[in-house]
């Protein structure tokens, strides 16, 4: 018989062919794009939101793909009261630096505990999915951890005032906000940058990682730290620009040259010409299709959506909708597997999770589980972010970790304080078929959207001692006991693993 071994096997061969076209090492191979379901809708969903959900399928399916993406990018619009509710128990979450500094002792990380509860319940929970998705990949290029050192007053403002205020507006005024914010400011060293002893690491990132990428030379590196001398932050931990800190004298960057005399002109100016630069329009057109397309960012499509982004003065939604539109998205089903966050998140979603009535002692358990798993939010050390292609999150110990939190969540043992359907059973597959196979049948589309290969039903069953032949009846006393394993291995299956 086809047992649980095989499927999880088949699981990691899965990741494997997503990842590189290629299957794990004793497992059989597997064609991703057979695994998950070619409709239009769920795919967009898949990929634009953190996980379906019947309702959002729905809608979508109401609207079509243009409608469900006006309605999308205009986020104001979304009534969000449920999430909205949630977000109310973590105040210092989006508090500015004045506020956190009011509440809190210094040096405290109650306002980074927050700010990360906050991201797991927005993407669970918020009606806003694609501003939510697009949120986090900004938060991942323009990557400042959380917690760091000399942050504590100001990572939560930097993710409201540079993150989500200009994360559907355009890039190059995000790309400004965060060279005038402490939080990067701190965690890139510029505010201790001087004239006398200019710090280059912020130059460098500004350069490499936020916008042109490696087309530097080390003398623009130290022309750079020269022009970005002077912003600093002040006593009171907001932004200042210091002219006496600021070295002046001409400088040329990247065969572009500056006055650099006293002032946030120049710097300003720079930014400015970073982010319309045509290798940052590269570098973020092939950034976002990594994250929304596959692993090996199709070119047509990357210097598509570099030209958009140029068309239209570095605004991101234009290129966020071109992307969707694209016939290189429609025929990337399959390309991209979940990270553990997004595996977490999807699994609260599908299964019908809602947040906890008070507090926020689920939204800790949730957030510690992907501590443990090393994907919480902001929890990356280097300023590069997190990897978002399939060899990071590919290993056998996340695997299982993932596999942990599936029958944690399905059976309810672990976060216990998640609200949840009263009758799981029910609320997942409410008609009960005549076998189990067919039971099976049910819940796959149901959690995943397609019908596991005739393989893995059997597999999945192996855990009940059941053929998928064998009959069910509403008088099977078994049923109750082995459903959330039931429910666990199918998310554990490779169909839920792709995204």
């Amino acid at each position: 018989m086809t047992t649980r071994r095989t499927l999880l096997a088949a699981a990691g061969a899965a990741t494997a062919a997503a990842a590189i076209g290629a299957p794990a090492v004793a497992a059989p191979a597997l064609d991703a794009t057979a695994l998950v379901d070619a409709d239009p809708i769920a795919h967009l969903l898949r990929r634009a939101t953190f996980g379906p959900t019947p309702a959002t399928l729905a809608e979508a399916a109401r609207l079509g793909i243009a409608g469900w993406l006006d309605r999308q990018l205009a986020p104001e619009k979304i009534d969000d009261a449920q999430c909205d509710a949630v977000l109310a128990r973590l105040p210092l979450a989006g508090a500015g630096i004045a506020a956190v500094r009011a509440t809190l002792p210094a040096h405290s990380y109650e306002a980074f505990k927050q700010l990360g509860r906050a991201v797991v319940a927005r993407a669970a929970w918020s009606n806003r999915q694609l501003f939510e998705s697009v949120a986090a990949f900004w938060a991942n290029h323009l990557h400042v951890a959380a917690p760091f050192s000399g942050g504590w007053d100001s990572r939560a403002d930097y993710d409201a005032q540079v993150i989500r205020k200009h994360a559907f507006g355009k890039f190059a005024d995000m790309l400004k906000a965060s060279m005038k914010h402490p939080a990067m400011l701190t965690y890139l060293d510029n505010r201790s940058s001087t004239r006398s002893h200019p710090n280059e690491n912020y130059a460098r990132e500004l350069m490499e990682l936020h916008t042109v990428g490696m087309i530097y030379t080390e003398d623009d590196v130290q022309a750079a730290a020269r022009l970005l001398t002077g912003l600093t932050v002040a006593k009171d931990g907001t932004y200042v620009y210091d002219a006496a800190k600021h070295l002046t004298g001409p400088v040329t960057i990247l065969g572009r040259s500056f006055d650099n005399k006293a002032g946030e002109k120049d710097p300003i100016a720079f930014a400015d010409f970073l982010a319309r630069h045509p290798e940052a329009a590269r570098r973020i057109a092939t950034e976002l299709c990594v994250r929304y397309v596959a692993d090996d960012a199709p070119a047509s499509l990357v210097a598509k959506l570099a030209k958009i982004y140029l068309d239209n003065d570095t605004a991101i939604k234009p290129v966020i909708r071109a992307l969707f539109t694209s016939p290189e998205f429609a025929a990337s089903a399959g390309a991209k597997i979940r990270t553990p966050f997004e595996d977490l998140i999807a699994t609260i979603r599908t299964l019908g999770l809602g947040p906890e009535k008070s507090g926020t002692v689920a939204l800790d358990a949730l957030f510690n589980a992907l501590a443990g798993i090393g994907n919480a939010p902001f929890r990356w050390s280097t300023p590069d972010g997190y990897p978002d292609v399939a060899p990071a999150w590919a290993s056998p110990s996340i695997f299982l970790l993932k596999c942990n939190l599936h029958l944690n969540l399905a059976a309810g043992w672990y976060p216990s304080q998640l609200t949840r359907p009263a009758d799981l059973r029910k609320a997942l597959v409410p008609a009960l078929p005549a076998s189990y196979g067919a039971l099976i049948d049910a819940l796959a589309v149901r959690l995943t959207g397609t019908q596991l290969p005739a393989a893995h039903t059997a597999a999945v069953l192996s855990v009940a001692g059941k053929l998928p032949t064998s009959p069910l009846t509403g008088s099977d006393k078994s049923l109750a006991g082995s459903f959330p394993y039931l429910v666990a291995l199918v998310l554990d299956s490779p169909t839920f693993q792709l995204r």
